[in-house]
């Protein structure tokens, strides 16, 4: 049994101060309270100092039988470059839901990178008075997740080069025996993932020295082709420069260099398979599955064959475990998992969902939220998580802005670090007016899916109530269930308890959630489902090697994957200048990668980068220790 819930009073100030001053004047409950209060027994927890904890996944056979909860997604219409306040709702919402209106509540949010928390978009805890603390703590390392991801990432990077550098040094025998060397006694044994791979080849020998020479062959040598290899190297810093490079520049590579690069750490398949999972053997054969290019005969490469992928699981043995967290009022966080909304599939981990389904029980609400725009996060959430998970969703939250929607009514263009031009912050309903069918168009796709779509404006203080209210008009005209002016960013939950009663209503009525398309179908025909439906699209174009890769994966069997588009968040298009709901435009396919470990192929659509780069002026100038009081200062 949980202890009864107490929420924690807020303190609000006017003007509201900064992000990082409201979350260090905030009361927060020791995690030990948190974690009793939402069902959590002492021996599923691992803490990490006073105000974080993991959660141990054997919490899951205890909660086995129990029911699920209801499960809302949040997503947002197609934001500016500054958000719309996505993670923020989220948060309001469930401080309503849980400190206001006394129902059981999980949230359920991705774990930021170090990238834009020092670039320009700064902290993704949420804001003003609807946040996730120890902000300081969420916005930086955490329990250190991010950095098991990029040790993992870098070590499967460098046992692809060291592979080929050792095969184009020994022959198939001297291979052989430095695999498989023979002990003092002169006993050979084949590791455990030697045993896989050996079981891939058909080889059913456990003992070495029984392999023919063919056997020794077909087992030792991987003969990978170089330009076949898609794994990258990983860092969690905007570092342009690292974008591409050449390696194998020092003198005992003995000239065999290679073009490569480097993403963003949340870009990685690891983080992806991290938020994936189902549990620490699913992660095992995930990790074991993914494919880092082919050999010369054209046949996948995996993790496996490189004889890695325990030891990547060994690294990862801590990350698999959620993070538990709280809101300013003290509702249950969990931060699990951080996967880039553009190239991966931008939302938080489906273990951490599993868990806090059970834990609300049928009459509670866990909340989650997708990265970006509707088409891109709630798309693969509904078409990825969701056919992972076999969760059902519930109730979207589409968060829209009077800014969002004047800047796609042809308003002047927005630019992070720059003052908002005065269309912005003086009513003007004909710019709004314009730019509403970005926001009809986002309802209707989450319609398509059969879930009930309830439209949340979050409010700013410069937003005028007749633009307001021609929003709800617009919304509630285009099949929203309900749509409701939210002030959570100032009042906290109790700026939100409009919008918790509105998603408590939408739960209660009946959904019928459908995948956008079958498994079954031919790659090129999910991409343009997905073009056509979700985008608007007239059509799609295959540049050549997008050519080459759907034949290549459609001969390796990864055809019946689901799709990952990787494509702008910035305009339904693929050109992120069209903004509000661009027409006559098709859509370009420039190559396809597979995340086969993670379960799914991602298109690359038109100009994607997979490694954002620092701006002029980056916020870490802003970011400091206060030597005499030992606080951060300067995150926002």
């Amino acid at each position: 049994m949980s202890e009864k819930f107490t929420p924690t009073p807020l303190r609000l100030r006017r003007p509201v101060p900064s992000d990082i001053e409201i979350a260090q004047e905030a009361e927060i409950k020791p995690i030990a309270v948190v974690a009793a209060e939402a069902g959590i027994l002492p021996e599923e927890l691992e803490f990490y100092g006073p105000y974080k904890a993991k959660v141990r996944l054997e919490i899951l056979e205890r909660l086995k039988d129990l029911p699920d909860g209801k499960y809302v997604d949040v997503t947002a219409i197609t934001p500016t470059p500054l958000g719309e306040g996505k993670t923020t709702t989220t948060v309001g919402l469930s401080q309503a839901l849980g400190a206001h209106l006394g129902k059981r509540v999980f949230t359920c949010i991705r774990q930021p990178s170090q990238g834009p928390t020092f670039g320009i978009k700064g902290g993704a805890a949420g804001g003003g008075y609807s946040q996730v603390i120890p902000m300081e703590d969420f916005n930086l390392h955490l329990t250190g997740d991010i950095h098991a991801i990029t040790a993992a990432n870098n070590l499967l990077a460098a046992a692809i080069d060291a592979r080929i550098f050792h095969e184009s040094e020994q022959d198939d025998e001297k291979l052989f025996n430095a695999l498989c060397p023979p002990d003092k006694q002169g006993n050979r044994r084949f590791s455990p993932t030697m045993l896989r791979r050996l079981q891939k080849l058909g080889i059913e020998k456990t003992d070495p020295n029984d392999l023919t020479p063919e056997e020794r062959s077909r087992f030792a040598r991987l003969d990978i082709d170089p330009d076949s290899i898609t794994w990258r190297r990983v860092v969690d810093t905007n570092d342009r420069f690292l974008r591409e490079i050449e390696i194998g520049l020092g003198p005992e590579e003995k000239g065999k260099t290679r073009r490569t690069g480097f993403d963003i750490t949340v870009a990685s398949e690891i983080m992806a398979i991290l938020a994936l999972t189902s549990d620490l053997a699913d992660m095992r054969e995930r990790l074991g599955r993914m494919v880092i290019g082919t050999n010369r005969r054209g046949e996948a490469i995996t993790a496996e064959d490189l004889g890695v992928a325990g030891a990547l699981t060994v690294l990862m043995k801590d990350a698999i475990k959620p993070n538990l967290m709280q809101t300013l009022e003290g509702t249950p966080v969990f931060v699990h998992a951080g996967p880039f909304a553009n190239i991966a599939h931008g939302n938080s981990s489906i273990i951490a969902d599993r868990i806090a389904l059970k834990l609300v029980g049928p009459d509670g609400f866990v909340v989650t939220e997708s990265g970006f725009g509707a088409d891109i996060g709630m798309e693969k959430f509904f078409n990825i998580k969701c056919r992972y998970s076999g969760l059902i969703p519930h109730v979207v939250v589409l968060v829209a802005t009077v800014r969002a929607l004047k800047m796609h009514g042809g308003g002047p263009k927005v630019v992070a670090g720059r003052p908002l031009a005065p269309e912005y912050t003086e009513e003007n309903l004909d710019l709004v007016r314009q730019g509403l069918p970005n926001m009809i168009r986002h309802i209707q796709n989450a319609l398509k899916f059969g879930v009930n779509v309830v439209v949340a404006v979050n409010s700013f203080a410069s937003d005028k109530p007749a633009e307001l209210d021609l929003i709800r008009r617009a919304a509630l005209d285009a099949g929203a269930m309900d749509a409701v002016v939210c002030t959570n960013w100032m009042d906290g939950g109790a700026g939100a308890v409009a919008l918790a009663e509105a998603v408590i209503r939408a739960a209660e009525k009946p959904s019928r959630f459908r995948f956008l398309y079958p498994l079954e179908m031919p790659i090129k025909d999910k991409i343009e489902v997905i073009c056509r439906e979700i985008y608007g699209a007239d059509g799609v174009d295959y540049l050549p090697e997008a050519e080459e890769k759907i034949a290549l994966y459609t001969k390796l069997g990864f055809d019946k994957l689901p799709l990952c588009m990787a494509k702008t968040h910035l305009s339904f298009s693929h050109d992120p200048a069209l903004k509000g709901v661009p027409t006559g435009f098709r859509i370009p396919i420039r190559d396809i990668r597979a995340s086969v470990g993670a379960g799914f192929l991602y298109p690359l659509v038109g100009e994607m980068r997979t490694m954002p780069g620092l701006p002029t002026r980056p916020v870490f100038y802003d970011v400091d220790l206060d030597l005499a009081t030992g606080k951060v200062v300067g995150l926002f």
